[in-house]
């Protein structure tokens, strides 16, 4: 592999005869790379990329949008979020539907915004809505020692974080049919490759590490095939990650939180899946515990397309109710979500 240069690399992922192949991503930036680079015209239809649970935003049950919504409507209390998360529907309505009824919900551009506006406005509490994986949990773990030093204490969080590995051997055992996983470059980071390592060795699948250019991706793809049926592990994006990654991000992360288990759309509850604030820190927790009710819109199928299960474009509502601009499921919402990026890639 290490005497082919990419057109080589393209003509052979053009021209593969083999045994069908499915490849997963699990991370959305990925997905919107694959889609942005152009990369599924590139492959043999014997080669089936699938985007699984690697959003953020489409992982989130409807329960934790209904608990922002309710939290937005009291009057001492303001919610602040992404902008991808404000469109996503809850059972009823969205952050952006409460926000044109009255409610009080800001978008910012990072958690660290929540400091300063809790600090000069001791009047009301806010709200940061707390969602991602391992790559953002330690921005979170940050922003809770920064309120600690500066003795603020009218910032909260309302947790939604999820990690990886729990969530990827679900997949596996509930029959996602894959045969190799494009390893999250930004996970990775943090956790290391040696988390991708155990799995592998663990479900007998190959993993590789990758960053985000089209031909790292290629090249990803490429090395999963000549991996096929076969455990192990690739890292190919080694200046940025590690085999032990970022261990001072997980000790400060241990400091604050701890694993539990952890309602994700359209899977239900994962054990040990999860994120949240360590009892010694409960005074910043916006009541996060309990939140797993999940009401899929009717004739979404989010659940099935973050699995693998179906294409997005296998969903009666894709490109019909549900486009980028009239977003039905939460896969549709997000720019790093498949549904957004089969929609906007022209992949009918």
């Amino acid at each position: 592999m290490q005497n082919m240069d990419i057109k080589d690399i393209v003509r052979a992922l053009k021209e593969y005869d083999g045994e069908e192949i499915r490849i997963m991503e699990v991370c959305g930036t990925h997905t919107a790379a694959i889609s942005e680079n152009g990369i599924p015209s590139m492959l043999s239809p014997k080669i089936k990329l699938i985007s699984g649970p690697g959003c953020p935003v489409c992982v989130t049950v409807t329960a934790v949008i209904d608990k922002l919504i309710e939290l937005s409507m009291r009057v001492d209390t303001i919610v602040l979020t992404f902008g991808d998360l404000i469109r996503v529907k809850g059972t009823n309505k969205s952050l952006a539907d409460a926000k044109a009824d009255g409610a009080h919900v800001r978008m910012v551009y990072s958690p660290m915004e929540t400091i300063s506006l809790a600090k000069n406005d001791p009047n009301h509490i806010y709200v940061f809505a707390a969602i991602g994986f391992e790559t953002t949990t330690p921005v979170y773990a940050m922003l809770i020692k920064e309120a600690q030093e500066q003795n603020i204490h009218n910032l909260k969080l309302l947790t939604s974080l999820k990690t990886m590995p729990q969530v990827i051997r679900w997949v596996v055992r509930n029959g996602g049919g894959i045969d190799g996983f494009i390893a999250p470059g930004h996970v990775a980071a943090i956790t290391g490759s040696n988390v991708f390592k155990e799995l592998s060795d663990e479900l007998s699948i190959p993993f590789v590490v990758s960053g985000f250019e089209g031909a790292q991706l290629l090249l990803t793809i490429y090395a999963l095939i000549s991996m096929k049926g076969k455990s192990g592990i690739k890292n190919l994006y080694k200046n940025v990650v590690t085999e032990d990654g970022n261990v001072k991000a997980r000790e400060l992360v241990d400091k604050y939180f701890t694993k539990a288990d952890s309602a994700w759309r359209g899977m239900g509850t994962i054990h040990d899946s999860g994120m949240i604030l360590r009892d010694e820190y409960k005074e910043y927790d916006a009541g996060s515990f309990g939140l797993d009710e999940d009401h899929m819109p009717p004739g979404c199928s989010c659940a099935s397309v973050l699995v693998g299960k179906v294409k997005p474009n296998e969903c009666p509502l894709f490109g019909k109710n549900c486009t980028p601009d009239n977003a039905h499921g939460a896969c549709m919402v997000s720019t790093e979500g498949s549904c957004y990026n089969y929609f906007v890639s022209g992949r009918r």
